[in-house]
């Protein structure tokens, strides 16, 4: 399990490396998005609590009602065992910045803590957490009949892609990463097609994403083997726009945070033509991401409504295809033991443990982007909070 976190932060860091894939609002002192990759202190923490002030920002709009979050009668307070040395909550939160930890059991508040200097009500900015997000919406699109089916060609909702690699390519398998086209996803080479995709607009009317990788080849055949890809991840958030026409931050409103009672609008990081990015640059409260995973683990249900297909949960976070790491669903990380997480850079992470109605949630600004180190404590606190909820 250390060695499937650790490497799974270690791609998601790919996510915030995409060029200049999110547009800088100081048009002259410009930041890149990864410069991110080299904040740390009070810059780290501020930014990341801030990065619509940073970057162009698509609002995701709350409703009026707020789904309440109960506090347990009897809160908890872990202690761990990790590298030899026993820890509580408060020791683990200083030692590895993690800004707000929060314990939902049976759907009520058992531990929320904050730090770094963030408040309740301060946002936090999500990295690769946002594609659990997206995927989400592929369902609700599926669920309004946008989308057809799963199984459909994303030629029917892209039809840039006509002619492309992506011919005969189906959402399923853009989900579970395994278009079979090709792509080079290592961040330390500049020349690699992270580096280079989607960092402005080359063909008016055509998203950069969508430019950039229909000029790939292909190199295996579809469906049949995980290769993480942080263009497909932005290329599936494009297809929901293109589907409902709507962008995902005002159907991510409608589908999630106004029908689910979000306590704060949250804010969704754009590319240079304008859209949403679909695998990073979500901003919300600690509470919400909470929300979030009891949304997913309650099947998609908004006051009694269903928001996505009876079965698309369960198919969403269970192992759809061997990652060598695991697995993988849609957009989500399978752990061994059943439970399912969506992951970020430094220390993002909402972990859900089904059948301990468990959710565990971290916002950090870790040291470094990840690490085993890092990861391997991550770890030993989530086990220290399962020992204790039993």
């Amino acid at each position: 399990m250390r060695k499937i976190i650790g490497l799974a932060i270690g791609l998601a860091i790919a996510m915030t490396t995409a060029a200049h894939a999110q547009v800088s609002l100081d048009a002259a002192h410009p930041t890149a998005i990864a410069d991110i990759l080299n904040w740390r202190g009070e810059k780290q923490a501020k930014g990341f609590r801030d990065i619509e002030h940073i970057f162009k920002t698509n609002t995701v709009k709350r409703g009026a009602k707020v789904h309440r979050l109960p506090v347990a009668a009897k809160p908890i307070a872990p202690t761990f065992t990790y590298d030899g040395k026993t820890w509580t909550i408060d020791a683990y939160m200083q030692a590895y910045r993690v800004s707000g930890l929060l314990v939902l059991k049976d759907g009520k508040i058992v531990l929320e803590k904050y730090a770094l200097g963030r408040k309740p009500t301060d946002r936090w900015t999500s990295f690769s957490v946002a594609k659990s997000v997206t995927s989400t919406l592929v369902g609700a699109a599926i669920q309004d009949g946008k989308i057809r089916s799963i199984d459909d060609p994303v030629t029917r909702y892209v039809p840039e892609l006509k002619g492309s690699a992506y011919e005969g390519v189906t959402v399923r398998q853009m989900l579970m990463m395994s278009s079979g086209v090709k792509w080079n996803e290592n961040y330390t080479d500049p020349n690699s097609d992270v580096a280079k995709a989607g960092g402005s607009v080359t063909e008016p009317g055509i998203n950069p994403m969508v430019s950039y990788l229909r000029k790939l080849p292909r190199a295996n055949p579809p469906g049949t083997k995980w290769n993480y890809n942080t263009g497909e991840t932005d290329l599936v958030g494009v297809l929901i726009s293109k589907a409902t026409g709507e962008g995902l931050a005002q159907y991510a409103s409608e589908k999630i945070w106004k029908p689910y009672g979000m306590e704060r609008d949250a804010v969704w990081m754009t590319d240079p033509g304008g859209q949403e990015r679909g695998g990073t640059g979500i901003s919300m409260t600690l509470r919400d991401y909470a929300r979030l995973g009891l949304f997913i683990a309650g099947g998609g249900v908004a006051h009694g409504k269903k928001v996505v297909p009876n079965w698309w949960v369960a198919d969403a976070t269970k192992r759809e295809i061997d990652n060598g790491l695991g697995g993988y669903g849609y957009f989500w990380w399978i752990r061994p033991n059943g439970a399912y997480e969506a992951v970020g850079i430094f220390g993002q992470s909402i972990t859900t443990f089904p059948n301990e109605h468990l959710i565990i949630v971290q916002n950090a600004a870790w040291p470094a982007a990840g690490g085993k180190e890092l990861s391997a404590a991550r770890n030993a606190m989530l086990e220290g909070v399962r020992a204790a909820v039993k």
